[in-house]
């Protein structure tokens, strides 16, 4: 068994729910080697998180970012605000969807569901790059 790691650094994105699989795969040169192992994916931010969810339909993300923002709206009387209305409505969010995910691997492929996919989950307006550390243990061949 053997564990490398990986950093990947996304771009600014928009506030919404934004597929990134192919980039957490094109961060990994070695998954193709991988016979069998775990892909850890952790986000290290307070205002972002990351998801697995349905990758086929575009209303999906829309949904979901709708939902969200009736869960933690902006106009509660939040006591954390010296960083702008909307930053503790995505700490919130970030609590609920989480900053890891573990993903099997077999046969150098990660393996999600015919229609999952991995979401970045932005949830400030004006948000920064955000950054990814992929840690892949497993049984090279």
């Amino acid at each position: 068994m053997e564990i490398r790691q990986y950093h990947l650094t996304l771009p600014a994105a928009p506030r919404g729910f934004h597929l990134v699989t192919r980039q957490v795969v094109a961060a990994i040169p070695d998954l193709a080697d991988v016979r069998a192992g775990l892909l850890n994916v952790f986000i290290q931010h307070t205002s972002a998180s990351i998801s697995i969810n349905e990758n086929a339909d575009p209303d999906v993300p829309v949904d979901l970012e709708m939902a969200f923002n009736k869960i933690a709206p902006e106009s509660w009387p939040y006591v954390h605000t010296c960083e702008g209305p909307d930053d503790m409505p995505a700490h919130i969010k970030a609590s609920m969807l989480g900053n890891t995910l573990t993903i099997p691997v077999s046969s150098g492929q990660l393996c999600l569901g015919t229609w999952q996919g991995i979401y970045l989950c932005e949830h400030r307006d004006y948000a920064t790059s955000r950054r990814l550390v992929l840690t892949l243990q497993g049984e090279w061949e």
